[in-house]
């Protein structure tokens, strides 16, 4: 799945084109130096987690749609804390991991063990397992996102961002045959 990001001065573009040929279009607010769905990727990317943001996209819903999923599923906020359906545990490991990315990425990095544990609280919050190779991923993921935030912020309004999105060939959270 091709994905492209289009820096705007208020909030991005975003186009996705999948395997199968069809197309998604949206937009997504600015919330600091990088785009929230660029964080998504290389979270999902990084962790090898299948079914969160992006590959429910791959999969066919538009993301727009994955939002009033999650609540419907039971995503947990402060208003609606409960055990959410299974269907959706990786869409909320990834949702609580991008917001810790994006703190440590706003914050200019912090350590390993921090940013864990920073992670294993909103994992409890959320009513959801801590993916079992965050560890070993961070660096990693820290590394590309300082990378690509450098990048985008110095990008002038309507820079083209392009990811590729090849989904996992099983999720990290699978249990081992």
């Amino acid at each position: 799945m091709e994905i492209a990001i289009t820096k705007g001065s208020r909030d991005d573009a975003i186009e996705i084109r999948r395997a199968d040929g069809s197309v998604a279009v949206t937009r997504f607010p600015g919330k600091g130096p990088v785009p929230h769905d660029a964080v998504h990727y290389f979270v999902e990317t990084g962790m090898g987690l299948a079914r969160g943001f992006w590959g429910l996209v791959a999969e066919g819903m538009h993301p727009e749609d994955i939002a009033e999923m999650a609540k419907a599923s039971g995503h947990a906020s402060a208003k609606r804390a409960q055990v959410p359906d299974a269907g959706i545990v990786e869409l909320l490991q990834v949702e609580r991991l991008v917001e810790c990315f994006e703190a440590d990425l706003w914050s200019g990095s912090g350590d390993d063990q921090a940013l864990i544990g920073i992670a294993e609280t909103a994992f409890a919050s959320s009513h959801v397992p801590a993916p079992s190779a965050l560890g070993a991923a961070i660096p990693a993921i820290r590394t590309a996102l300082t990378r690509f935030s450098c990048d985008w912020m110095d990008a002038r309004e309507g820079h083209v961002a392009r990811l590729h999105w090849t989904r996992p060939d099983r999720s990290l959270n699978e249990n081992e045959d």
